[in-house]
């Protein structure tokens, strides 16, 4: 096994997924209960006593909940920047076992790299992340790469890169910029935040983004985070209809509270 890898849930309700390889089994986000946690890994025939550690994008409930109830699960380590760690620590009642990256910067753990690069989110130091694991022209364990992008108003020159060296790509298309605009529970000002430049991609975006770029590395696209009342299945269907039909690799479409079957990299 290269890389095994799926999503627990997605949407303003709660974002994990479970990545594994040969010598490690980690959490991306963690925002659910941990109770509720504990039940999506039984559905896909795991436990949280398994998972060796999580990484954190940024601190905001739907992506960090789990944490206080992690205290019955010491040996999870937790990877976050010094402001997410910080900004998370202050809602706890105990201290995980936090290990710090910078922003920005490359590390390892156990047979996984990973990069965490910035993206623009009203949140203390948002990242995503880059998990590679194998190696380079070797027959019995390939390199095989997933990007992971939530949470992002719009996407720098620097994340494109990240995208285009990745087999597997998890991004964002959270909200139809119509529906949104005729959407009657949110107000103006919070309309205003999800459209902003540090809020969340729309279908649109999240479509041009792609096109940009679109690696024939990728093998693999999930469209996740989608708004429960500001999206739809047919928005996303449609607003990517002419991309999908340009390009060879498979489409996920993630819904609110959905996951999504293994998918294995060998």
């Amino acid at each position: 096994m290269s890389l095994r890898f799926c999503i627990l849930g997605s949407g303003s309700s709660g974002n994990s997924a479970l990545l594994q390889t040969a010598e490690t089994h980690v959490l991306v986000d963690a925002g659910f209960s941990t109770r509720k946690l504990g039940q999506l890994l039984e559905g896909v025939g795991h436990e949280l006593d398994r998972i060796d550690a999580i990484f954190l994008t940024h601190e905001h409930g739907d992506h960090a909940a789990a944490l206080e109830g992690l205290k019955k699960f010491p040996h999870i380590r937790i990877f976050a920047n010094a402001e997410t760690s910080r900004a998370v620590q202050s809602r706890l009642s105990h201290r995980p076992d936090w290990q710090i990256f910078e922003t920005g910067t490359a590390f390892r753990f156990r047979d996984l790299e990973i990069t965490s690069f910035a993206v623009p989110h009203d949140a203390q130091d948002p990242v995503g992340f880059r998990f590679s694991t194998g190696h380079e022209d070797d027959m019995i364990t390939p390199r095989r790469c997933l990007a992971w992008l939530t949470d992002l108003g719009h996407a720098p020159q620097h994340i494109h890169e990240h995208l285009r060296e990745a087999d597997v790509v998890v991004v964002e298309a959270n909200h139809c910029a119509d529906l949104l605009k005729a959407d009657t529970k949110r107000p103006w000002s919070l309309k205003q935040r999800i459209s902003g430049r540090h809020g969340h991609l729309s279908n649109q975006s999240a479509c041009e983004l792609l096109t940009s770029i679109a690696s024939p590395r990728w093998r693999h696209i999930y469209l996740t985070h989608l708004s429960r009342d500001c999206n739809s299945l047919e928005a996303v269907q449609t607003a990517f209809a002419p991309m999908r039909a340009l390009l060879s690799c498979e489409f996920s479409i993630v819904g609110p509270g959905d996951g999504t079957p293994f998918l294995e990299l060998s």
